[in-house]
């Protein structure tokens, strides 16, 4: 008997594997769900004939993409079936806070937008974003119904502080967000860096669905990495995997908000970019000004668009050497330019070794500023099943 039980405790474990990668993943094949859990093939086509016999799993429509490229017919995907409740993403930038509401697939039914100054006045945003959580669950019938709310800050997160780091954002310093939002909420609440959840939105519902190595690299007012390993987003020890926007470049180039000097991120930031820009054009320049002349072929911007790009490349180049994942996906303010994108391929296709070049893809982002509540819907819906 002891026995027995033992196996059904260690089968509930498996199912709960299963489950929490379809819910964290989106949509998986039999196969994928082999790699991403270590559990045998027979193992994963007995749960999934039993999640999909009780309901909790349905196959879908959609194939997905032969591992690593392989040739014949893709394999029929399975996701989770729609469960009762929902979840809340909660996407704070540096000028805004985004609140979208969803069920546990993750289908947005409610969404809301505010302009906000964020890094100066932590405690106020935070209030705010609650206040729109609120409205919108009731708006959406799903107020008291909230399982979890994933949530993005423009910052990276350490791990075993749960506090931003030190410098980023002073309005936040002394703050533990996820703590503050649970408590003002009361529902459960976990946050991420915004490049780590534009990873996860791009990998679930963007251009990188059906990938499984990939680098998602933001470019706005920084520089950030999500890093995909295997089909799940790898953070690191301490939670700060991709920082690429701190990566040296000079030693002796201006002092950047680590600390350091010389980072990536004060050669390419969108500031940086505008300064650069000014005396060209006798007037200050906005980003979507900058961003519209670029892809009206203007010269002078698509020269300092095309030299950020090759300078993060440079950067980018040498992580693809240690990682060689096959898709970066360039999203951010700055993601939308083609002369940027050119720059960091010809980069790459320089510094990075010609096989992992050639393996590599590099493509602008589908979910442009969106990028992140869906990320934040999606780390909230791979809590609640990971909890169940």
């Amino acid at each position: 008997m002891a026995g027995s039980g033992a196996l059904e405790r260690l089968r509930a474990a498996n199912q709960r594997t299963v489950l929490g990668l379809l819910a964290g993943e989106g949509p998986m094949s039999r196969a994928d769900l082999v790699r991403a859990s270590g559990l045998s093939r027979t193992t994963v086509s007995s749960l999934v004939a039993d999640l999909i016999r009780t309901g909790q799993v349905t196959e879908t429509d959609d194939r997905a993409r032969p591992h690593k490229g392989g040739s014949g017919r893709p394999p029929v995907q399975v996701r989770l079936s729609a469960p009762a409740g929902g979840v809340v993403g909660v996407d704070v930038g540096h000028g805004h806070v985004r609140v979208a509401v969803a069920d546990r697939l993750g289908t947005v039914v409610a969404e809301d937008h505010a302009l906000v100054d964020v890094d100066a006045h932590g405690t106020e945003v935070l209030d705010r974003a609650a206040a729109m959580v609120r409205a919108l669950a009731a708006q959406s019938g799903l107020g008291s119904e909230l399982q979890a709310v994933g949530m993005c800050v423009p910052a990276p997160l350490d791990r075993r502080s749960s506090r931003i780091r030190t410098g980023i954002m002073p309005g936040w310093q002394g703050l533990l967000p996820a703590d503050e939002l649970e408590r003002r909420l009361g529902v459960p609440v976990h946050a991420d860096n915004d490049a780590n959840l534009g990873a996860l939105a791009e990998l679930h519902h963007g251009i990188a669905r059906g990938r499984h190595d990939v680098v998602y690299l933001k470019v706005a007012s920084g520089v950030g990495a999500g890093i995909v390993l295997g089909g799940r987003l790898h953070r690191g020890a301490s939670g700060i995997a991709g920082e690429l926007g701190h990566v040296q470049v000079g030693e002796d180039g201006p002092v950047c908000r680590c600390g350091n000097r010389g980072c990536v991120e004060t050669m390419v930031s969108a500031s940086r970019l505008l300064e650069l820009l000014r005396p060209a054009y006798g007037e200050p320049l906005a980003i979507d000004q900058v961003l519209s002349l670029d892809a009206e072929g203007d010269a002078g911007v698509r020269r300092v668009l095309s030299d950020a790009g090759r300078t993060v490349g440079r950067a980018v180049a040498d992580l693809a050497n240690s990682l060689n994942p096959e898709l970066v996906v360039v999203g951010g303010t700055l993601g939308r330019s083609r002369s940027l994108v050119e720059g960091l391929r010809a980069s790459i296709d320089r510094y990075a070794q010609p096989d992992t070049a050639a393996a590599l893809e590099v493509v602008a982002g589908e979910l442009g500023d969106r990028s992140e509540v869906v990320g934040a819907v999606a780390l909230a819906i791979s809590h609640v099943a990971s909890a169940t």
